[in-house]
């Protein structure tokens, strides 16, 4: 039975395939968007095998349970026609009556993935899911517009919901996206655009959301769209006004690229964009007259009703009943404005609340009150509400409004607070404004978290300038984040990154807001530093490589070297700027002075941490720049300040410094030495180390060493068994640039080497798919480099020759990295398959001298047997002498190494040059010599082409 379903889940006719399985529909093997609906029309069609299937089958079929009306089945069908593009033939239509699709299609059982392999993706990689927030309260006077909506989602790929502020649009697309949310597995993502100042960081917010945690210069919709693919998703990007320009063309690109994903915008500004639905949110119905009948049936005065019941107060007299009638008038049906009359009413009675609009509205009884533009009357219900509170909440109000998203009573109690006898006070009149739904409030986790309202934070911002107070709450603001984010620095040396992050990742709105002012013209840019240097490790847990360089040079530049704490503030800026340019940029010419900066200002300032920061930063900098002997000196001085600490794990961080630098030297068993040092005391570190000092887990990067060293020497059981572990802890570290070095370092190559190619395809799209998610652009380059190698590997000789070059070139300085060997090796051996000899030649002569000038030599061996291959595919008459030498030289640098993979790899090259000879007993022994030094890993391809060998017969 299961055989026969995934029989029928692959339909193939004239090009064409229809996978049921994957839900995609291809021609002659590339991919052709199609959205969800169509494409569930598409399969109908093609299960029904040439039959016509009626329109009211389809509907029925398609939406199931659901009033659709034609025009909806129409649009996709003619989504499905430009999809066939030229067949567009194959789809017929019987005029009034349904739909068929022509052609013998024939079913294929598809390929399938090892059902492991797909778990340890699908681990890698977890399924979008939901963080639409539960309804608290009953949608009122909305069930026209969410039955329309139901409609409008199943029919078009964007749909807008527009109108004035107030009326509704956030609450009625989280309504309609819980209504959608059983059709879309479980995934709805709903992104807060409110926050956002900048529209470049558009993409930013929308993949912080989905946890891709794009940021800076690299976040691009392209980015995005890459990383979503066929994800299904339905998307509301909530509060789009302000931003509309970025988010009209980000918009576009996904759906035109994404074609299962669906958005859902709400927006007082149209997108603008092609196949845009505009859908006006129209107002509640507010009683046309007095009369009883008006009364009851009005959802304007039922929204009030039950406001002011939530708050405890019935009004049930007729005079009560008027006023509310004359209210929801007067507001227009707005929701909001009938929600703050609703809070105020419960203090002052109605009647006194219709008084005071009369007077303040007095502009909106003239009848032209829709010919006003739609944030007036959001801005009289606004002025009419905060000219009714008492001076003391007005003024924290205000005082708030410099908060970018949530934040907590501690810190509302220090930016509107002036000393601590007013924290009660505060308190008070936070949760008065509360109960007036002026902030909102979040009562999930330990405490109360408090935010303004989009258009109420705008309003009380422009009340705060006027007041001439802005000034005093944005440095209260930055004071409060320079307190906080001390303590977060030194919570970062003992608290797991996971755990961390969750604290201290929210306030990242609320700093970025508090580095604007200090910054700006108004500012005060030595709070600004402050700042920057005691938030650096929200950037660098978070992995935020572009932003952080940005402003820590920002910060640098408006630095007054005259201050009593401007050297250490130096310092700390220093280290970011070195950190973000050495893993953002790779070989960043400006790194290294950064951190000789830092290493000069620790020892002026007796700072041993610093000292240790900075010497670890000019290590990995040599490791970058190939000055490998300069690399070890360091590790010799990072020795020797860590020998004068307890600190387990600075000496274990000195350990795994000279490992490093002696497996990139080529020295196999002095790296396993020092590597085995680690291991041994990483028993007495906790699980999950913290990151800051050294931009890595300890534990994690160990492990990818580890395996790394103990492939090369021949263990390669325990080195893939290391691997699988490496994998799980690190993705569990949560930290985005050590998993990078997890896949990269470790998981990748030694699966290629291992000649598993569908486990490194597997580790490839998942580091591929982590470097989309979180923009580190030298590991996004070196995937496609390695995505370049499987393709040259599998056949594509041409295809990964130029995913190989593309990646390369794109490296640019970096391509110096060590990483880069491996595919520069690659790229050489790919050349001679494709029969360009001279050119993978000159690419191996190139890395050979540059191994040689940096005594970088742990790929040398491998180098020298490439060239050997590409000597005996040259044009006319094989250069053998030239090639038995390389082969020759391979193998003993390999033996004096201790490098035994590699020996087994040149042993290989030369028993087949002595087989083509016709000493096939000589051969034998070669690879028996070395053959016999292993003790494991006999699956692997290289042992298994050994045995071939032995077992070929002597003569």
């Amino acid at each position: 039975m299961a055989r026969d379903h995934r029989q029928r889940s692959l339909y193939a006719y004239a090009g064409w395939e229809i996978d049921l399985s994957r839900r995609e529909m291809r021609l002659r093997g590339a991919h052709v968007p199609l959205g969800g609906r169509a494409f569930d029309i598409i399969a109908v069609l093609v299960r029904a095998a040439g039959q016509l299937v009626t329109k009211e089958e389809l509907l029925e079929q398609i939406w199931s349970g659901v009033f659709v009306e034609e025009i909806a089945l129409r649009v996709h069908i003619a989504a499905i026609r430009k999809a066939f593009g030229s067949d567009r033939g194959m789809l017929e239509t019987s005029v009034g009556r349904g739909y068929r699709l022509l052609g013998t299609w024939d079913v294929r059982e598809p390929a399938e993935i090892p059902k492991t392999k797909l778990e340890s993706v699908r681990a890698l990689t977890p399924p979008v899911s939901t963080n639409l927030p539960t309804a608290m309260s009953r949608l009122i006077g909305r069930t026209a517009i969410t039955a329309q909506l139901q409609e409008l989602l199943s029919a078009y790929r964007v749909i807008t919901l527009t109108g004035p502020g107030g009326i509704g649009k956030t609450v009625l697309a989280l309504e309609a996206a819980r209504l959608a949310l059983p059709t879309l597995d479980g995934n709805c993502v709903v992104v807060e655009l409110a926050s956002i100042s900048d529209p470049k960081l558009v993409p930013s917010a929308v993949a912080r959301t989905l946890s891709l945690k794009l940021d800076g210069e690299e976040t691009s919709a392209d980015a995005v769209v890459r990383t979503l693919g066929n994800r299904r998703m339905l998307l509301v990007l909530d509060n789009c006004e302000h931003v509309v320009d970025a988010v009209a063309p980000f918009a576009e690109t996904v759906v035109s690229r994404c074609p299962f994903i669906t958005i859902l915008a709400t927006s007082r500004e149209t997108l603008r964009i092609d196949g845009e639905y505009i859908c006006r949110v129209p107002p509640l119905d507010a009683p046309s007259g007095g009369t009883s009948d008006a009364y009851a049936g009005s959802s304007a005065v039922e929204l009030f009703l039950v406001r002011a019941r939530a708050l405890g107060v019935v009004f049930s007299t007729d005079e009560d009943r008027m006023a509310i009638a004359a209210i929801c008038r007067r507001l227009d049906g707005i929701p909001l404005a009938i929600e703050f009359a609703a809070a105020r009413a419960v203090t002052l009675g109605p009647p006194k609340v219709a008084a005071s609009l009369d007077d303040r509205f007095n502009v909106l009884t003239t009848g032209r009150r829709t010919a006003l533009p739609r944030h007036r009357t959001l801005r009289a219900t606004l002025d009419w509400s905060y000219e009714l509170l008492p001076d003391i909440e007005a003024s924290v109000l205000c005082r708030l409004a410099v908060f970018a998203k949530e934040f907590s009573l501690d810190a509302a109690i220090f930016v509107v607070g002036r000393d601590a006898a007013e924290a009660e006070a505060v308190t008070d009149n936070l949760a008065s404004l509360a109960a007036k739904s002026l902030v909102a409030v979040d009562l999930r986790g330990d405490s109360p978290q408090y935010r303004l309202l989009d258009t109420t934070r705008a309003y009380a911002m422009e009340k705060l300038r006027s007041k001439g107070q802005y000034r005093q709450a944005a440095r209260r603001l930055a004071e409060f984040y320079i307190e906080l984010f001390a303590r977060a620095d030194r919570a970062s040396r003992s608290t797991p990154q996971c755990e961390w992050l969750s604290v201290y990742a929210p306030h990242l709105d609320n700093v970025r807001a508090a580095l604007d002012w200090a910054f700006s013209p108004e500012g005060d840019a030595r709070i600004g530093v402050a700042l920057m240097a005691a938030a650096v490790p929200l950037w660098v847990q978070s992995s935020m490589l572009a932003e952080c360089r940005d402003r820590v040079q920002l910060a640098l530049a408006k630095l007054d070297d005259a201050g009593g704490e401007s050297a250490r503030l130096r310092m700390e800026l220093s280290a970011a700027l070195g950190w973000s340019l050495m893993y953002g940029l790779g070989r960043a010419r400006e790194a290294g002075p950064a951190w000789t900066d830092v290493l000069g200002l620790a020892e002026s300032l007796d700072d041993r941490d610093y000292q240790l920061r900075a010497l670890w930063g000019l290590c990995i900098d040599q490791f970058n720049n190939g000055a490998f002997q300069k690399a070890l000196q360091l590790a010799e001085r990072f020795r020797e300040v860590a020998a004068t600490s307890n600190d387990a794990i600075e000496l274990m961080m000195a350990d795994r410094l000279f490992a490093t630098t002696l497996h990139y030297i080529g020295d196999q068993s002095g790296a396993r030495h020092h590597i085995d040092r680690v291991v041994a005391q990483l028993a007495v570190v906790p699980q999950r180390t913290p990151i800051v000092r050294f931009s890595f887990d300890v534990r994690v990067s160990t492990h990818y060493f580890q395996a790394r060293i103990l492939w090369l020497q021949g263990f390669a059981e325990q080195a893939l068994r290391i691997v699988a572990k490496n994998i799980e802890e690190g993705h569990a570290s949560g930290h985005a640039l050590t998993f990078c070095s997890v896949l990269g370092q470790g998981a990748c190559p030694l699966a290629y080497f291992s000649g598993d190619l569908d486990a490194a395809d597997l580790y490839c799209a998942a580091l591929l798919d982590h470097t989309e998610r979180h923009p580190i652009p030298l590991w996004h380059l070196w995937a496609q480099c390695f995505k370049g190698m499987l393709m040259t590997k599998g056949g594509d000789i041409e295809g990964g020759l130029t995913a190989l070059r593309n990646g390369l070139d794109g490296a640019g300085e970096a391509r110096f990295l060590p990483r880069f060997l491996l595919p520069l090796g690659e790229l050489a051996a790919g050349l001679g398959q494709a029969g360009r000899v001279g050119e993978g030649l000159a690419v191996v002569e190139d890395a050979l001298v540059r191994c040689e000038a940096r005594e970088e030599r742990w790929y040398v061996a491998e180098l020298l047997r490439i060239k050997g291959e590409l000597l005996l595919r040259g044009a006319g008459r094989p250069s053998t002498s030239a090639a038995e030498r390389c082969f020759t030289e391979s193998l003993e640098l390999a033996r004096r190494q201790g490098a035994l993979f590699w020996e087994l790899r040149s042993s290989l090259n030369l028993a087949r040059l002595r087989i083509d000879q016709s000493l096939v007993a000589e051969a034998r022994a070669i690879v028996l010599s070395v053959y016999e030094k292993f003790t494991e890993g006999f699956d692997i391809a290289d042992l298994r082409n050994a045995r071939f060998l032995l077992d070929l017969p002597s003569a």
